[in-house]
């Protein structure tokens, strides 16, 4: 089977080396002209994904995996298309398309009769159906499930374990017909493979929901949950403080009751997914105010952590900050909708001196985003841990001289390694 995967970020270039190895002739398409080049040097492009290196230049060596610019020409040659161009929101929390509808367009002009179309890029409930079917419809003059076959099945995995997450768990798939369902489940289990799981209700692999929308739904709520559950989770978090609780003790014995999960608190959760696809249920059901609660309260976290420092180090006028971590999650060289920025921002408009520290990102590349870096041995007033990096474990206050006070927002640092200052944990007492 030959296959396009069109956008190779983060999460497509996996796929594309995915469906590589097992057999498959794949085309890599984006508009970046350097990582296209990078892919056919055999050349990993970001760093930080589990085994992709390796992979990469295995597929690439056996002419398994090519790219190219030309997304057109790459559907005209294939038998399946499977999309994973990123979907952003606008400064409204509207859906921003653009993007998207470029590349739809794209794949309209070159798809021909027979090929599965598979949109795995998370999407707003209803968008494979009422948005994408009848661009490609207009464009080709092909009907949707009948010359062509049309799926949304979205990506459930994590950067930096794409590779073992592709194998734990089920994937899903939605059709616009029946046979498109069919045809996008022969497509799956075609190209991926499954980890047993004794846990599940049913035996892992590809899972049929009989509709783009369910499947489209499936992945919002997923995401959606576990942002209504962060927030709830900080929200404890400020009350215990206040109150003189250790919330985590709180949080552990909750924990303990069956079917009862409550997230960590933390300053905030990044990426496309928390902070964006929530946004794209609102966008759906303007009703669900439990989730625009829940996601104003995450988005006001990382000014509610200053709030905290000022109360714990006092007046940040003149002071010299360090925020440790810029990228969104721990061991992931990504800053997409970092809490790093309101961070900075807020403890700017307190009159500090900020600096930003993060393992992955160099001096230049900080400067890129505004900031000063900074580095172990410069004296500093008071720092905050802002990304769950395995690194900030041992960190000690010997290696940032100076420092009066340690606000830890993601409870990773060794309190024994900070003696004779201000410590402090979110969710801790106060």
């Amino acid at each position: 089977m030959k296959i396009t995967v069109v956008a190779l970020g983060k999460i497509g270039l996996p796929l594309a080396v995915q469906f590589a190895r097992k057999g498959h002739t794949v085309i890599g398409a984006d508009v970046n002209e350097a990582t296209v080049k990078q892919v056919n040097d055999g050349i990993e492009p970001f760093p930080g994904e589990a085994d992709l290196a390796q992979y990469l230049v295995e597929v690439v060596n056996d002419g398994k995996l090519t790219a190219t610019t030309d997304i057109t020409g790459a559907v005209a040659q294939s038998d399946a298309v499977v999309v994973v161009v990123p979907l952003f929101v606008d400064e409204k929390g509207n859906p921003d398309f653009n993007q998207m509808d470029v590349a739809t367009k794209a794949i309209g002009n070159g798809i021909k009769p027979g090929t599965l179309i598979s949109y795995e890029t998370t999407l707003p409930v209803g968008t494979t159906r009422t948005r994408f079917a009848p661009a490609i419809e207009k464009i080709s003059g092909l009907k949707a499930g009948i010359d062509f076959h049309l799926v949304f099945s979205p990506e459930r995995v994590f950067t930096g374990r794409v590779f073992a997450d592709l194998r734990k768990y089920p994937k899903l798939v939605g059709g616009i017909n029946p046979a498109s369902g069919e045809r996008g489940v022969k497509f799956y289990e075609d190209v991926l493979d499954f980890d047993v799981r004794p846990d599940l209700e049913r035996l892992n692999g590809v899972w049929d929901l009989e509709s783009c929308e369910a499947a489209e739904l499936a992945k919002l709520a997923e995401t959606t949950y576990r942002d209504v559950n962060i927030a709830l989770a900080n929200q404890f978090a400020l009350f215990a403080e206040s109150n003189g609780i250790d919330v985590q003790k709180v949080i552990d014995a909750s924990n303990s009751q069956p079917f009862s999960h409550i997230h960590r608190p933390g300053i905030a959760v990044g990426g496309h997914c928390i902070p964006v696809y929530p946004r794209f249920y609102i966008w759906n059901d303007p009703t669900a105010t439990v989730v625009s609660a829940a996601r104003n309260a995450n988005e006001t976290m990382p000014a509610r952590v200053v709030d905290t420092l000022v109360r714990i180090h006092g007046d940040l006028k003149g002071q010299r900050v360090v925020v440790l971590g810029a990228a969104y999650r721990g061991g992931v060289k990504e800053m997409a909708f970092s809490g790093v920025f309101p961070t900075v921002s807020s403890l700017k408009k307190s009159g500090a001196i900020v600096f930003v520290h993060d393992p992955m990102f160099s001096d230049k590349e900080l400067a890129n985003y505004g900031f000063d870096g900074y580095h172990y041995g410069e004296s500093v007033d008071a720092a905050i841990v802002q990304t769950d990096h395995a690194e900030y474990q041992g960190l000690t206050s010997a290696q940032i001289p100076g420092i009066k006070t340690l606000l830890d927002g993601r409870s990773v640092t060794n309190e024994n390694n900070w003696q004779g200052l201000r410590y402090h944990v979110l969710g801790k007492p106060l």
